[in-house]
């Protein structure tokens, strides 16, 4: 983002120049935890941008590695006091994916498969209530509200006239049937659907039940790519209680291949939203207290 600072990009940086050097001198991450007196676990997690980073922490990390160059050192430090910034989502309190989002902020482009719901990018208002109700049933309303205003306030990046996030969303045919919400709201949010797929940097396919079995039936992931080169892909696979983000190159293009996979099995752009269109009558005619065979 160009006004503004992306502690989590910063740290996730940060994090990867840390390791470049920590290897360029020939250390393991034990041998600088034993130098240092702290645990290999937070050498770990500094690297990997998991862990919010002081400049002290930077400081002593660069004399371990031997760092002369002060200018090095100078912007090290900066980019440690810029991680430790609050991103926007940090006004609505705890957000337990807030390193997602934080990523997800700064992306140019997202890949998602979503086998259940649709993409928390394309829902509506009224889907996302729902869906977050049914989702966390022993949540208030006042977290249930906040989760939303969150959704909502991401979905900025798709509607951002200079630099819109590139969405691509391969959706499982059940996300359409499962109702979420009354019919009328699913009949709003499927055309909704249909509407943000005209969008040029938005593409939605669905893949139909007929496909049988495909290469994303483990369930749902996303692949988020960056605008600066030295910044590395990352997929993203949401947990219940944790969320795993892999950055290996080895492991990003064994999902990168799986959602080419994915998206050549899937219904084109035009029969998707042919077929998109098709069960949003269903649902408008089950409004109106019609039968659906």
């Amino acid at each position: 983002m160009a006004s503004n600072v992306n502690p989590t990009v910063r740290r996730r940086r940060l994090g990867q120049e840390l390791r470049r050097l920590r290897e360029l001198k020939g250390m393991t991450a034990e041998e600088v935890a034993e130098r240092l007196l702290v645990s290999q676990s937070k050498i770990s997690r500094l690297e990997n941008g998991r862990r919010s980073i002081s400049q002290r922490d930077v400081r002593d990390l660069c004399g371990v590695y031997e760092v002369e160059d002060y200018r090095i050192v100078d912007s090290l430090m900066q980019m440690a006091k810029d991680s430790r910034q609050q991103g926007w989502w940090h006004a609505f309190g705890d957000i337990p994916y807030s390193v997602y989002i934080g990523l997800e902020t700064d992306a140019a482009s997202l890949r998602v498969y979503e086998p259940q719901v649709v993409p928390g990018l394309l829902q509506t208002r009224q889907y996302a209530e729902a869906l977050i109700a049914g989702a966390l049933p022993e949540s208030g309303v006042p977290d249930i509200e906040k989760r939303v205003s969150v959704r909502l306030r991401r979905q900025e990046r798709i509607r951002d006239a200079e630099h819109p996030l590139r969405l691509w969303a391969v959706i499982d045919e059940a996300a359409l049937r499962r109702r979420v919400g009354d019919h009328q709201l699913m009949r709003e949010q499927l055309e909704h659907l249909i509407e943000l797929s005209h969008q040029p940097h938005v593409t939605v396919q669905v893949l139909p039940f007929d496909m049988g079995a495909h290469p994303g039936i483990n369930g749902q992931y996303a692949i988020l790519e960056f605008p600066d080169a030295s910044d590395s892909s990352v997929v993203y696979i949401e947990g219940v209680t944790s969320d795993l983000y892999l950055e290996k190159a080895n492991d990003v293009q064994k999902y990168s291949v799986m959602y080419e996979h994915l998206r050549a099995q899937a219904l084109n752009v035009e029969q998707t939203r042919q077929f998109i269109e098709t069960i949003a009558k269903h649902y408008a005619r089950e409004t109106a207290g019609g039968f659906i065979g």
